[in-house]
This record gives structure tokens, C-alpha cells and sequence, in this order.
């Protein structure tokens, strides 16, 4: 392959003040620990407890190292599998060099990103990060699971369903710490980020691989195997059932990736975990409805959540931060709270009004022309997924077999049983999207858009 023909990324990763010693100058990436991968020292401090091992730090510059890579390169049109060739330093070389950890690695990657990875490890010269303060986990044995916590709808439900608090080792898969935190808080949130010049590609599947890493070293510290999975059915199973046309399908929260990835997990850090999935069978709207039956409190706490894949300037109004209102995300919130009851404040979304006829009139005055473009983009496609995500649950049994089959091989499920829940879970949805759509009126853009128009056009 000549270098006009190469799609893809070769990266080293180097540790600070090595960035000089690159073999030949200008023909690869260099992402430097210290400057372009920035550890927190505060935050890898709430890692630093009794078992920590130079294994785990690896896992981390391997997982930043892989973000890196996936947000330089971006995606082709027409071609979506990229090639990276990625040189990582690491404590533990003799385990990383093995070759089913090697495999297994890639295997995960690949699932996951649909790219085509390749690492060579090399060895850590520096001093570890970590290993000098350890001290004893501050609770018992009383916990149970471990569960990626972020600021989404999912994961507040279903770690106060399951017992968050009491049961649950509570990981926040977050960049941002959390005001009510304390700074001293186990894993209180991702302990690195990676700074990209220029990032080229918003579509990040990479992030699936980060959170399922950090998780695993937490349940790795605490002996656990149970890592509980927050994502309802819609969010796990419909990026796969439906994927965007030419994209390869989205499997960060699928039971086949979290199979390789358990895999990955166990032989590189030898410790068996489970990433376990017990909102899969259910719609959001059952997640919110089972929250408030298993916490009997008021709902204040769910307004505090976020949704929304806009970026901040995008959903700022009147000083404050805002949920678009209208991506998919955005769309599947509004309609699961429709479907438990729930009304939420008038300030929650920049566009709050679905009823209207014109997609243009959603809008603020101000935000009409520096939005509109960009909205019906997120807002068509959204609507039209969660339209045609309920029109599956009219196929015959025929079409959904072949998701079926690859589901049940994954859970270890009968192929009948899986079949049988995937439907259900599809009729509910059906069944709270029509709901939603009926609540919105009979002139709501929403109805334009998904019998194919756009900017409120038929």
C-alpha cells in the first residue's frame, strides 16, 4: 500500500519529554503523555487503592491511546474502516506481548470501532504514576456490582433501582467531577483526557472501550465480577437493529462487544467480570416508571440528568445550558418521560414546542437561523429511527431472526426466548412512541418528518 492509498492513522505514544526521540520525523502521529494524554493527579489518586497494579495504569495509557487514534482520523465517505498501527509504552510488556491478549484485544476493537487495529508495545521507562499512596477501599463487603455512572437518565434510574449507595460501586465514566463529590471519592471519574489537534472525528465509538476498561480495573480492586450495564433496550439494541445507512453498526452497549470485551478483560488483567445488562428487555420509559416504584420519591432528581449529544454552544439560551430538544437522544428522553408520567420544566429544552406545523416556528427568534440547519439534520434522522425502531415490531419472526441468533449467542439465552423479549420490548416502544407523536398533535412537524420530509416540507 502506497502512503496516498493508506486510510488510517500510525501512532506512537511517547512518555513526557521523549517526543524527540521519534525514528522518522513527520511520518507518524506522536501523542506525548503529559501534553496530549493528560493524567489527573487528584483523579488517578481516587484509583490509588490497596491492589493497584502497573497492569492497570497500562490499561489506561492503552485506553487513551485508542481514543487518540479514533478522534485523528477521520471517516471517509463511502469507506468506513480505518487501519491504525499503534505503539503504546507499558509497565507490564511481558503480558501485553502475549499473543491472546494481542488477539483479544483487536478482536474487542474491532467489533467495536469496525477499524482495523495493530499495537506494538514497548517498554515504560519512567516511574509509574501510581502505587505510592494505597490504602483500604472506605466500605465493606457489603457491595455488589460495579456501574459505569454518568450523568444520563439510564444510569441515575438504574443505579438507585439496583441499590447505587448500598450495593453498587458507582464509577463515573465522566470528564467532569461531579459538585457534590468529594475529591477523595473512589474512581470519581475518568482520569485522563486526551487532547486532539484539529479532531476529525465526532462519531467516537472508541468511548465504549474507555468505560468498559475503567470499570473493569474498578471491579478488579474491589473483587468484583458483576459490572452493571445501565442502557435500556432502545439505547443497547437499536443502533444495531438500525443502523444509519453506510455506517457500520454501533455496538458500545450490545451484549456481543461487552462478550469480547470480557474476554479481553480476563486475560489481560486475569480477572473474570461480567457486564451485566438487566435493563435490556425494557424501554426507557419502564427504566424511569421502575424508579419511581423503587424509590417512591420525586422525580427533582431525574431533571438534573442529561441527554442530549449536542455540543454546549449549540443548546446555551439566555446564559443557561439547555438539551437541544430534538436529536434522537433528546426525542427517546422526552417520549420515555411522556411514557412514565413525568412533565418536565418548560427551561429543559432550547426546543420545547413540538406542536407546531413548521419546524422553523420550534425555534427561539434568536436561534432560528444560527440552529435550523443543524436541528433538522439530528431531528429528521432521530425521529425517523425511533419511527422505524417501532415498525420492527410488525416484521415477522423471519426478519428478526437474525438478530435473535446473535443476541442468544451472546446472553446464552434460547434463541425462542430472545426472540419473544426483542419483540416485546419493541411493541412497548411502538406502543410509547405513538403515545408521544398522538400527544404532540396532528400538525406537529414530528409527523412531516418521518413520513420522509425535512425543515417541515412533506
Amino acid at each position: 500500500m502506497t502512503s496516498s492509498e493508506h486510510y488510517g492513522l500510525t501512532l506512537r505514544v511517547v512518555e513526557a519529554g521523549q517526543r524527540h526521540q521519534r525514528v522518522q520525523p513527520g511520518s507518524v502521529a506522536v501523542a506525548e503523555i503529559g501534553k496530549d494524554i493528560v493524567f489527573d493527579p487528584d483523579v488517578l489518586d481516587t484509583y490509588d487503592y490497596e491492589g493497584w497494579k502497573p497492569i492497570h495504569h497500562d490499561l489506561l495509557v492503552v485506553s487513551a491511546a485508542v481514543e487518540y487514534a479514533d478522534r485523528r482520523t477521520a471517516r471517509r465517505i463511502g469507506r468506513w474502516a480505518r487501519d491504525f498501527d499503534v505503539t503504546v509504552p507499558v509497565v507490564e510488556i511481558a503480558t501485553w506481548q502475549r499473543a491472546e491478549v494481542q488477539d483479544s484485544l483487536r478482536a474487542a476493537l474491532r467489533h467495536l470501532t469496525g477499524d482495523n487495529w495493530q499495537f506494538c508495545f514497548v517498554p515504560w521507562q519512567s516511574q509509574a504514576t501510581l502505587g505510592a499512596r494505597q490504602r483500604s477501599l472506605p466500605f465493606g463487603t457489603e457491595r455488589s456490582f460495579v456501574i459505569a455512572y454518568s450523568d444520563g437518565l439510564d444510569s441515575r434510574c438504574v443505579s438507585k433501582i439496583y441499590g447505587c449507595g448500598s450495593a453498587a460501586i458507582c464509577v463515573r465514566v465522566t470528564k467532569h467531577r461531579h459538585s457534590l463529590k468529594k475529591g477523595d471519592e473512589p474512581f470519581d471519574q475518568i482520569p485522563f483526557r486526551v487532547d486532539v489537534p484539529s479532531s476529525r472525528e465526532s462519531n467516537v465509538r472508541s468511548r465504549g472501550f474507555k468505560f468498559a476498561s475503567v470499570t473493569a480495573i474498578a471491579a478488579h480492586l474491589t473483587g468484583l465480577s458483576r459490572i452493571v450495564v445501565p442502557e435500556s433496550g432502545q439505547g443497547a439494541l437499536g443502533p444495531v437493529l438500525l443502523p444509519l445507512h453506510n455506517i457500520y453498526a454501533d455496538y458500545r452497549n450490545h451484549p456481543t462487544y461487552f462478550r469480547k470485551m470480557e474476554r479481553f478483560i480476563k486475560t489481560v488483567l486475569g480477572h473474570e467480570v461480567r457486564y451485566d445488562q438487566p435493563r435490556l428487555w425494557n424501554t426507557k420509559g419502564e427504566t424511569i416508571s421502575a424508579y419511581r416504584r423503587a424509590t417512591n420519591k420525586a422525580v427533582d432528581e431525574l431533571f438534573e440528568t442529561r441527554s442530549c449529544w449536542q455540543q454546549r454552544w449549540n443548546a446555551k439560551m439566555d446564559g443557561k445550558l439547555r438539551q437541544c430538544g430534538l436529536c434522537a437522544a433528546c426525542l427517546l428522553r422526552r417520549m420515555s418521560m411522556h411514557a412514565a408520567g413525568i412533565d418536565e420544566p418548560g427551561d429543559t429544552y432550547v426546543i420545547a414546542n413540538l406542536t407546531v406545523p413548521a419546524f422553523a416556528d420550534a425555534f427561539p427568534g434568536e436561534k432560528k437561523v444560527r440552529l435550523s440547519h443543524t436541528m433538522a439534520e439530528y431531528g429528521s434522522v432521530g425521529a425517523r429511527h425511533l419511527q422505524q425502531l417501532a415498525e420492527m415490531a410488525d416484521l415477522p419472526d423471519a426478519d428478526l431472526k437474525v438478530h435473535s441468533f446473535e443476541i442468544a449467542r451472546a446472553t446464552g439465552e434460547t434463541q425462542d426466548n430472545v426472540l419473544k423479549n426483542l419483540r416485546n420490548m419493541l411493541l412497548i416502544h411502538a406502543k410509547e412512541w405513538r403515545a408521544f407523536l398522538a400527544a404532540q398533535g396532528e400538525q406537529s412537524f414530528l409527523r412531516s418528518w418521518i413520513d420522509g420530509g425535512r425543515h417541515g416540507r412533506p
